[in-house]
């Protein structure tokens, strides 16, 4: 696993990082947007005092209705080495962050294995969360187990034709449950401190897209059906447009409260307890980070 025959996430550029970018936009060296404490996650994440989230630049997934372009397609950020890594971690322990939260991490994964080592030689000792898009090789998963306590995964597309067409990728719903299986088998049911922050445990994000209601349930249904109440399913109306997207006008949307109170009563009839749902003005643009560099 490495960046010299890069095979990080499931697309399989299989080129030198050294030489050349992939298809993730990314080259051998760390770049990051923005680290800080950040209040907006899952409660149990970001707690009282904030979740210590590292945004990376570049995304190996490029959804066209991305609401983080300035970072994920265009690159935004600020190059760093795997020592400022190791300090920026221990900057936000200091700050009092839950955890280090790790946001669009697959692309980086070796250097972030060596930099987490080295911070917590430095006394880091609070939880690594993975916020992932779910579309690494299962070797890139397992090279993380012992490392990550907390798993933060997307699964956002039941319909493999839905995925071609906003994000580009074949087989993503065979891909993500493969790997939210791994990552579930590496850290269990959920566990959470006295403070109720989660120290362990799984939490799959399920964005519902405008137009996209029954392919939300159906992503919900599998993973009941999966993992029972053995995970945690955050349900999530936060779908913000951004530009105009001419292709597929239902992207340029906001979701409806009919869609997604139809979905939460949807989650509740077929018996989830454990799950985050979303109340208030969640999609607007003032909720998308301001990658600043801030902490970097």
């Amino acid at each position: 696993m490495n960046y010299k025959n890069c095979n990080l996430c499931e697309r399989k550029c299989n080129i030198n990082r050294y030489e050349k970018k992939g298809i993730c936009g990314a080259t051998n060296k760390l770049k990051v947007a923005r680290a800080a404490l950040h209040y907006w996650e899952e409660p149990c994440i970001s707690g009282n005092s904030g979740s210590g989230t590292i945004f990376f630049s570049n995304c190996n997934l490029k959804c066209l209705f991305c609401q983080n372009k300035k970072i994920s397609t265009n690159g935004f950020g600020k190059k760093i080495t795997i020592n400022r890594l190791s300090d920026i971690c221990i900057e936000l322990q200091e700050k009092g962050a839950n955890n280090i939260n790790l946001v669009t991490p697959t692309h980086y994964v070796p250097s972030i294995i060596k930099g987490i080592k080295k911070a917590k030689k430095k006394g880091l000792n609070i939880p690594i969360v993975y916020n992932t898009s779910s579309y690494e090789t299962l070797d890139t998963l397992k090279s993380l187990n012992k490392i990550v306590d907390v798993y933060l995964p997307d699964l956002k597309y039941k319909d493999d034709t839905i995925a071609r067409n906003y994000s580009n990728v074949k087989n993503y719903f065979t891909t993500a449950t493969r790997n939210i299986d791994e990552m579930y088998n590496q850290v269990g049911t959920p566990i959470f401190n006295e403070e109720g922050i989660m120290i362990k445990g799984i939490i799959v994000r399920v964005l519902l897209l405008p137009g996209h209601l029954e392919d939300a349930k159906e992503i919900i249904k599998y993973l009941y059906d999966k993992y029972n109440n053995n995970i945690y399913i955050s349900i999530m109306n936060q779908y913000t447009p951004v530009e105009k997207i001419d292709k597929y006008i239902n992207l340029n949307r906001k979701v409806t409260d009919k869609e997604y109170d139809e979905l939460i009563e949807y989650a509740c009839d077929i018996g989830i307890e454990n799950a985050f749902i979303q109340e208030g003005e969640t999609q607007e643009e003032s909720f998308i980070p301001n990658f600043n560099k801030i902490g970097v």
